[in-house]
C-alpha cells in the first residue's frame, strides 16, 4: 500500500523545520563546528538514495540493486583521495566520532596506549576522555598546552611519549585556536615507533582551501567531519596510507557500522567538488583573517583570547577579565536571546566545571559563508559585548537582537 492519503500536513514537525530556517537565517550562527552547506548538498543528501540499504563497499555489496550507489560512492572516495592527495578513502562513517573509533579498533588492540591532547586543554572526547569509549577501551596518556602560553607543549609532550611509548599518537582538537604542526607530530612518532593518526575534523576545510598545513603525506591516518569548515553534509572520512586499507574499510563496515548513510555520501561527493573549486581557497583563507579580526575586536572589548588569539576558524574566549561572575554557561544562554549562537567552552585549567565553565568558543565558518568580512567582525564583537555587559535588561538585549537581524538580512544565507 502506498503512503497514507488522509493525513493531514505534518505541521508540528515542519513548521518547526521553517521556524528552524528562520532562527539560522536571523542570528549569528559563531558555532565553530557548524556551517550552512549548499542547497546542492542539501538535494544529494534529501534524496531517493536515502531508500537503499548498501551494506559492504562499491563491487561488494551484500544486497542488490547498488550498481547506481556504487557509482556514486566511488566518485565520493575519488574527490576525497584527489582533494587531500590520499592514497585510500573510507567515506562511510557516519561522524568523527565513530571514523576515530574505526581507527582505534582497526589498528590497534584493547588496552594499547594511545596519546590525544587533553579534553580540557582543547582535545576531543574521542582522544581519550575516560567517559567516552576511547578512554575506556584503550590507554590513553593525555599531553596538554603549557601554562605559559597556553599553546601545546611539544617538548613535554615527546618526553611523556618517550616515557609510556604509546602505539599510535593523536594530533588534532575540538577547541585549540592554533596550527597544528603536522612535521612536529610526525618526527615524535617516528622517534617512538608511533602510528600518527591527525584529526582534522575542524580545519579540513581549511587544509582543501590551502589555510593550513596538509597532514595527509605525513600522517599513518588522518579522519575528518564533512560539515564544519568543509561545509557539506554531517559525516566522517578517513583517509589513510594503502597498507592501512584493508584494516580500515573492516573495521568500519562490518567492524562499526552497518548499512552506509548513501544520501549523505552522495552529499560528501558534492562537497568534495564545491572544494575543488578555486573560490573555495578564497572562502578558507576569508575565514581566518575573520577569526583572526574578530579576536582582536573582543580583546578590545575587554576579553581574554586564550592563547592570545588565533591561527584558524575559531577562538576560545576567557570572559573572567571582562566580568570575573559571567560564566560561559550564562554568556551562551544571554547571546541565544540576543540572537547570537555558541557554545560555553572550558579554558585551560578552567576552576569552573565543564558544565558551566569561563569561556565561550567562537567561529568564523557560517558567518564567512554569509559573506561577512572583517568590518562585521568588529560589528559583531560590539554586539556580544554589548549584550553581555546588558544582560540584565530585556531592553537591550532586544535592541542587540534587532541589530543582529538587520545584520544578518544584509548577507541572506538562502534566498
Amino acid at each position: 500500500m502506498p503512503w497514507p492519503s488522509d493525513l493531514e500536513p505534518d505541521d508540528a514537525v515542519f513548521d518547526l523545520i521553517d521556524r528552524e530556517v528562520q532562527r539560522q537565517s536571523t542570528g549569528l550562527q559563531l558555532i565553530a563546528s557548524e556551517n550552512f552547506t549548499s542547497p546542492a548538498v542539501m538535494r544529494a543528501t534529501g534524496s531517493v538514495l536515502t531508500n537503499k540499504y548498501s551494506e559492504g563497499y562499491p563491487g561488494k555489496r551484500y544486497y542488490g540493486g547498488n550498481a547506481i550507489v556504487d557509482d556514486i560512492e566511488a566518485i565520493a572516495i575519488s574527490r576525497a583521495k584527489e582533494l587531500f592527495g590520499a592514497e585510500h578513502a573510507n567515506v562511510q562513517p557516519h561522524s568523527g566520532a565513530s571514523a576515530n573509533m574505526a581507527v582505534y579498533l582497526g589498528l590497534l588492540d584493547k588496552g594499547d596506549t594511545i596519546m590525544g591532547l587533553s579534553l580540557d586543554h582543547g582535545g576531543h572526547l574521542t582522544h581519550g576522555s575516560p567517559v567516552n569509549a576511547s578512554g575506556i577501551f584503550y590507554n590513553f596518556v593525555s599531553y596538554k598546552v603549557d601554562p605559559s602560553d597556553e599553546r601545546i607543549d611539544y617538548e613535554a609532550m615527546r618526553e611523556l611519549a618517550l616515557e609510556h611509548k604509546p602505539k599510535m599518537i593523536v594530533a588534532g582538537t575540538t577547541s585549540y585556536p592554533r596550527r597544528l604542526d603536522p612535521e612536529v607530530f610526525k618526527k615524535v612518532a617516528d622517534e617512538v615507533g608511533a602510528m600518527l593518526m591527525f584529526d582534522m575534523a575542524h580545519l579540513a576545510g581549511l587544509v582543501a582551501g590551502g589555510a593550513h598545513p596538509n597532514p595527509v603525506p605525513l600522517a599513518d591516518v588522518v579522519t575528518f567531519t564533512t560539515h564544519k569548515t568543509l561545509r557539506g553534509p554531517r559525516g566522517g572520512c578517513i583517509l589513510s596510507k594503502a597498507a592501512h586499507a584493508a584494516k580500515i574499510d573492516k573495521a568500519v563496515f562490518p567492524g562499526s557500522q552497518g548499512g552506509p548513510l548513501e544520501h549523505v555520501i552522495a552529499g560528501k561527493a558534492v562537497a568534495f567538488r564545491e572544494a575543488m573549486h578555486p573560490s573555495f581557497t578564497v572562502y578558507a583563507h576569508q575565514i581566518t583573517a575573520n577569526a583572526s579580526a574578530l579576536a582582536e575586536a573582543l580583546a578590545h572589548q575587554g576579553f581574554r583570547l586564550v592563547s592570545g588569539g588565533t591561527d584558524n576558524h575559531l577562538m576560545v574566549v576567557d570572559l573572567t577579565p571582562f566580568d570575573a561572575e559571567l560564566t560561559g554557561k550564562e554568556a551562551q544562554s544571554v547571546l541565544d536571546v540576543a540572537g547570537i549562537t555558541l557554545n560555553k567552552n572550558t579554558i585551560p585549567n578552567d576552576p569552573r566545571s565543564p558544565f558551566v565553565t569561563s569561556g565561550v568558543r567562537i567561529g568564523t565558518p557560517s558567518v564567512t559563508t554569509q559573506g561577512m568580512r572583517e568590518p562585521e567582525m568588529n560589528e559583531i564583537a560590539a554586539l556580544i559585548a554589548e549584550a553581555l555587559r546588558g544582560r540584565a535588561d530585556d531592553a537591550k538585549l532586544g535592541d542587540v537582537k534587532a541589530r543582529v537581524g538587520a545584520l544578518c538580512a544584509r548577507f541572506p544565507v538562502y534566498s
